[in-house]
């Protein structure tokens, strides 16, 4: 936490489903409020294929190699979460230009490994680096893992062991003080590859479960069930690697669950927070969940934070007491309902009246709060609003044609509370390719959700 402010920030960015035949790229953001390029994009590295969808990155060495002076910190890995492939990108010999050092293709994933749809890549205290997956080669769901040589880059195979693996994949996180690795779902590829489709509910095609695996064995030893169609996508331990409990967002049902170690030595979740559905018309359904697409821990565990996409709000918590959180900040940034917009709120447990729409520097932004990134100070909370390209396209459709903003919030680290900093705004709408959108944020030394302490 006592670490440099971030000067600099690298954030995927798309053109997949935008209708610009253009390849997805890297972008290099300037953060420093002190550089003459405050908030531009001073770099781009365009990757060499189109249509790759990248979406999460994460590094070939990181905290769960502290110690080993051997290891450094200078590969960024972009898993392609459509194509499969697997870009490995130099950001060591110039971190404001980073530049393509490897590409994995997509044929090596399927034959090696059985596996597709990439997502979620940690490094691993071996050096070695592990890259979850939502489904097989064909789009159905196998929650599999891709193990890369953290020297070559190669694919060394799969990581799992033995014959049961879980029907579906997204996030994962590992803790070897306790022996354990716990993965978690969002649904079967090539049904929600295209877009939301309510007639899939219901169906077993979206996830369900928390994974638990042996750390050791590699071996899928427990599900905890968290409820139907709930999603749950991105999951966090507590930092301090004592702790045997965390959090995961579910998607669907809007749910933030506590996973915890028993005293009986296996592992269970309970639901701590409830984002309230509202009923609404003028939309896909007549209840419109949060839609929690990320979460993220502050390095002293005392805050959780995460976005509710579609109602457009980011919340912070206090965990102070980790089975009671407290909310203590709050900010609207968009969303799907504004008002003026096509949906009207008809009933609402939590608000009096729909928010404004969400305007800076002139800009009204699109989509909702999506991707977010904390200050490893825990004061700047930082925010994207693109979730994945064909989700973009259906429910937020002038997000395609506006592309994606980042906004910074400024946090109260004391007591609680949020607030917009409104000299901070990174238009991804005036790319010189057109509009694009930009997705998860990664600091050039580590941050509170690509580090691993072991």
């Amino acid at each position: 936490m006592k670490g440099p402010r971030e000067q600099i920030v690298y954030v995927p960015c798309i053109y997949r489903n935008t209708g610009r035949k253009k390849p997805d790229f890297l972008a290099t953001v300037d953060v420093n409020p002190q550089s003459p390029h405050y908030c531009q994009v001073i770099h781009r590295l365009p990757m060499p294929n189109v249509g790759d969808e990248l979406h999460h990155s994460g590094w070939n060495t990181c905290s769960s190699c502290f110690g080993d002076a051997t290891k450094k910190r200078n590969r960024l890995i972009l898993p392609s979460f459509i194509s499969s492939r697997i870009y490995v990108v130099d950001v060591g010999t110039d971190p404001r230009a980073p530049r393509l050092f490897k590409v994995v293709n997509p044929e090596d994933v399927f034959w090696k490994c059985s596996l597709g749809y990439p997502h979620t890549s940690h490094c691993l205290g071996s050096g070695e680096i592990m890259i979850s997956t939502l489904g097989d080669p064909a789009g159905s769901g196998k929650g599999g893992f891709i193990l890369l040589d953290g020297e070559t880059f190669e694919i060394k195979g799969n990581w799992e062991k033995g014959d049961k693996i879980p029907s579906m994949g997204y996030d994962f996180w590992y803790q070897p003080r306790h022996n354990v690795l716990i993965s978690t779902e969002w649904g079967i590829p090539k049904c929600l590859g295209y877009g939301f489709d309510p007639t899939d509910l219901k169906k077993g095609r979206y996830g369900r479960h928390l994974n638990v695996w042996d750390w050791t064995t590699r071996t899928y030893v427990q599900a905890i069930d968290v409820g139907e169609d709930a999603a749950p996508l991105e999951i966090r331990f507590l930092h301090n690697p004592d702790a045997a409990e965390g959090y995961v967002g579910c998607t669907i049902s809007s749910a933030i669950h506590r996973f915890y170690k028993t005293k009986q030595g296996d592992w269970a979740a309970e639901k701590v927070i409830q984002v309230p559905s509202k009923k609404v018309e003028g939309w896909l359904l007549p209840d419109m969940p949060g839609f929690i697409t990320d979460i993220l821990i502050s390095l002293d565990d005392r805050f959780l934070y995460f976005s509710n996409w579609l109602h457009g709000d980011i919340r912070q918590y206090d965990i102070s007491n980790t089975r009671k959180p407290t909310l203590v900040g709050q900010v609207f940034l968009g969303g799907s309902i504004t008002k003026g917009g096509p949906v009207t709120v008809c009933r609402d447990e939590e608000l009096q009246s729909q928010p404004d729409p969400f305007v800076i520097q002139g800009k009204r932004v699109q989509g909702g709060p999506q991707m977010i990134q904390l200050s490893l100070d825990g004061q700047r909370l930082y925010v994207t609003t693109s979730l994945y390209s064909a989700w973009d396209r259906q429910f937020y459709p002038d997000l395609i044609e506006d592309g994606s903003v980042m906004l910074q919030l400024d946090v109260d680290t004391e007591h609680g509370g949020l607030t917009v900093n409104r000299s901070f705004l990174v238009d991804f709408g005036k790319e010189p390719d057109g509009p694009c959108l930009a997705h998860e944020i990664r600091y050039p030394g580590g941050d509170c959700t690509s580090d691993i302490w072991a």
